[in-house]
Order: C-alpha cells, then sequence, then structure tokens
C-alpha cells in the first residue's frame, strides 16, 4: 500500500465546546482569596488534526465497503427464498487514493440466451465513474457520488485471478447505476429462476 502522496489524511474529530468566560467578580474574588489571577481557556479551541497513515485510512475504508456489502447482500437474499446468492465479501481500494474503493459483494452465472451461460460479479463502489473499455477500469471518477452500484461479466473464479469478459455486450459491463433500488432490482433479474419471477421484479 501506498504511503506517500499529495494527499494527506486525517481523523475528523468533534470541536470541542465554547468555555463560558469567567464573570468579573468571581475572579476579583478568587483573585482576593488566593492571589492568584485566573486566566480562562479561549472560547474556542481548534480541534488537533490526528494524521493517518494510507494503511490506516484504507483499513477503515475496507471496513465501511464490507459492512456496505453485507446489508446489500442481505437485503437481496431477504426478497424471496427461491433467489439466494452466495454471500463473497471482499474489497479494494484505489492506489492513491486509500479513501476510496469498491467492495465485490456476491457473484452466480445466468443464462442470458439457452446457449449462452454469463458468470458475473456485484460491486458497490463509494465513489461514481464511468467504467472504461481497456486496462483502466474506472474513469472519470466522481467522488461527490457516496455509491455506486455495477455488476460486470467475468471470467475466473471471484476473489482469484478474475477478468472481465469483455465479449458481453462490448465491455463486460451488465448495469450501474446510483439507486440502490434499481441495483436490488437488477441483480434480483439476473438470479430470477423463470419468467414469472421476472415478471414479479419488473413490477417493483
Amino acid at each position: 500500500m501506498q504511503t506517500t502522496g499529495k494527499l494527506r489524511y486525517y481523523e475528523a474529530r468533534g470541536q470541542k465546546p465554547p468555555v463560558a468566560p469567567t464573570n468579573k467578580q468571581v475572579a476579583h474574588s478568587e483573585f482576593l482569596r488566593t492571589g492568584k489571577i485566573s486566566r480562562p481557556n479561549p472560547i474556542w479551541m481548534p480541534a488537533e488534526r490526528l494524521y493517518m497513515s494510507y494503511d490506516e485510512v484504507a483499513r477503515r475504508t475496507g471496513q465501511k465497503l464490507e459492512a456496505a456489502g453485507d446489508v446489500t447482500h442481505g437485503r437481496i437474499n431477504g426478497f424471496h427464498r427461491t433467489i439466494q446468492f452466495p454471500k463473497i465479501l471482499f474489497h479494494r481500494t484505489l492506489d492513491g487514493s486509500p479513501h476510496l474503493g469498491y467492495c465485490h459483494v456476491t457473484a452466480a452465472s445466468t443464462f442470458f440466451t439457452p446457449e449462452s451461460r454469463v458468470s458475473w460479479s456485484f460491486y458497490i463502489a463509494n465513489f461514481f465513474s464511468e467504467i472504461g473499455d481497456g486496462e483502466i477500469f474506472f474513469e472519470r471518477i466522481n467522488a461527490q457520488y457516496s455509491r455506486m452500484y455495477f455488476a460486470v461479466a467475468i471470467k475466473g473464479e471471484p476473489g482469484k485471478d478474475i477478468q472481465i469478459n469483455r465479449t458481453v455486450r462490448g465491455n463486460g459491463l451488465l448495469f450501474k447505476t446510483r439507486d440502490p433500488k434499481e441495483a436490488m432490482k437488477n441483480v434480483l433479474m439476473l438470479g430470477a429462476p423463470d419468467h414469472t419471477a421476472r415478471d414479479i421484479i419488473k413490477k417493483l
């Protein structure tokens, strides 16, 4: 994991509450009693910044991504007992930007035609981007959007040497959306066992 770069990360801390100024009469009485001048704390003290390493940022990012993936998987499998997907959670963070990453949620295969069975994987990312056609998969990353849900056709085993199957739909992308409900609907459609189930899902 990269440890140097232009970006610096620090832990967000809550602002310290303001300190009420000392009453003048109370301060005068304290001086007469002890001979000491009471010097109140500043009304506001800026919070100290605790800088974090890239490894720590990546670790926290991964925890959040996998937590989101776990919740999403539970919602998908909770739709109907006939549509169940394996939970295959793992994450990756982007080189040089460990606050950005994506999480693999599940994988399965679907018959697009009676002769064509396509394996695919479903992911969540904490940014939005275009999906590239070449070696660079994420293009024009936009971190202003906190979620992107997408599924891609794959070759290989999830978690191992996965390759995008770009023979499917030109670039391997099955769907991409910022809408969690739309993402759930698309995944359910991929896993629907028959036309009757698909008709029900389409009406969601």
